[in-house]
């Protein structure tokens, strides 16, 4: 499962995010998860619910925003339909992966202390 390796990896990202801000704990986490990313949605929360224990996240909320996979064409990057050729017909030209493949930490949500 290396849905555990990706976790730890967050988890460490988190952590360096929070004391640069100067955070006291992390109340959600927000990812981006591609469709064709490899990584396994549930696997990825139990893993998430494992390790974040005994870290600035051990209370944080894991959301997930999936991203369905889209294909464009690479001349006229016209957007090619699901489940058809990876060829552009009017171009002829090979698909390429626009999105879904990636995994972004895209938001965190930190408890800051008021240094007023």
């Amino acid at each position: 499962m290396h849905e555990y390796g990706i976790v730890q990896s967050l988890l460490q990202r988190i952590d360096a995010e929070a004391r640069s801000h100067g955070a006291t704990s992390v109340h959600r986490v927000i990812l981006r998860l591609g469709e064709i990313s490899g990584v396994e949605p549930d696997l990825l929360g139990f893993a998430f619910e494992a390790y974040r224990e005994g870290t600035v996240a051990s209370a944080a909320e894991l959301s997930i925003n999936f991203v369905p996979a889209r294909w464009e064409c690479s001349l006229c990057k016209a957007t090619l339909p699901k489940g058809g050729y990876l060829r552009c017909e009017p171009c002829d030209a090979p698909a390429r992966l626009a999105e879904g493949d990636d995994i972004i930490l895209e938001r965190l949500e930190l408890e800051v202390p008021d240094v007023s």
